[in-house]
């Protein structure tokens, strides 16, 4: 395949089982993964209360340059997320207002960059949710060119064009579109058996530490 700095075709997670995800937390996907997909935890929403779920736009910036970015909004389908990696750790503020409403007015679903945003106030009204590394009032250039859909290392995972995205206060979650269905399954599973968990025992005055009972004894857990 002749190499494309940009692939506007990829395969998505489907539109269902994205729907399915909105009810999950990105912790509870995690688990139900098996403990992976999870970013770094340095990546959080820019207001508490953001959530984030859809199928990944990758993208590739060069240092302090947001071109890429800017077509990246034109290139992502409604309800995608932009997933966003800087070829260094040069801080600068990728994403602000302006893009917000394009990105608003394209049915993009939201951001998550490995670097910084600003424009802080103006995204938080707009509801636009943005997960970043933090803020950051410097200006960015408009130079080079980098890539839009290929495989992406952001926030220390490689994030595949298509991907489940999902993210809320406590981080962000990447499912490999491949298992998407079946952790949506494990995860609902985890959610009904937790709940009934918390119903049963743990409402009843029981602590936590009584599901690990058998487990404490095993590893010969001593008290006096």
């Amino acid at each position: 395949m002749k190499f494309a700095h940009v692939y506007n075709e990829i395969e998505r997670t489907p539109k269902a089982i994205v729907e399915g995800f909105r009810q999950i937390s990105s912790a509870t996907a995690h688990e139900a993964s098996g403990k992976k997909g999870a970013l770094t935890g340095a990546i959080k929403p820019v207001a508490a209360g953001m959530k984030v779920c859809g199928p990944a736009v990758t993208v590739l910036c060069r240092s302090k340059d947001n071109l890429m970015l800017h077509k990246a909004i034109a290139v992502a389908q409604p309800g995608d997320v932009l997933v966003v990696a800087t070829e260094d750790r040069a801080e600068a503020g990728f994403w602000g207002e302006i893009m917000t409403v394009s990105a608003q007015a394209n049915g993009i679903a939201g951001l998550v960059i490995d670097n910084c945003a600003r424009d802080a106030e103006d995204i938080v009204a707009s509801g636009f949710p943005v997960f970043s590394r933090g803020l950051s009032i410097k200006g960015t250039v408009k130079d080079s060119l980098g890539l839009i859909n290929h495989p992406t290392v952001c926030g220390g995972y490689l994030v595949y064009p298509g991907d489940l995205v999902l993210g809320d206060d406590d981080g962000v979650v990447i499912v490999a579109r491949e298992q998407a269905a079946e952790v949506l399954e494990q995860s609902t599973e985890r959610m009904q058996a937790e709940a009934k968990e918390i119903e049963e025992d743990i409402s009843q005055g029981n602590l936590t530490v009584h599901f690990f009972k058998d487990l404490l004894e095993e590893l010969g857990l001593r008290e006096e």
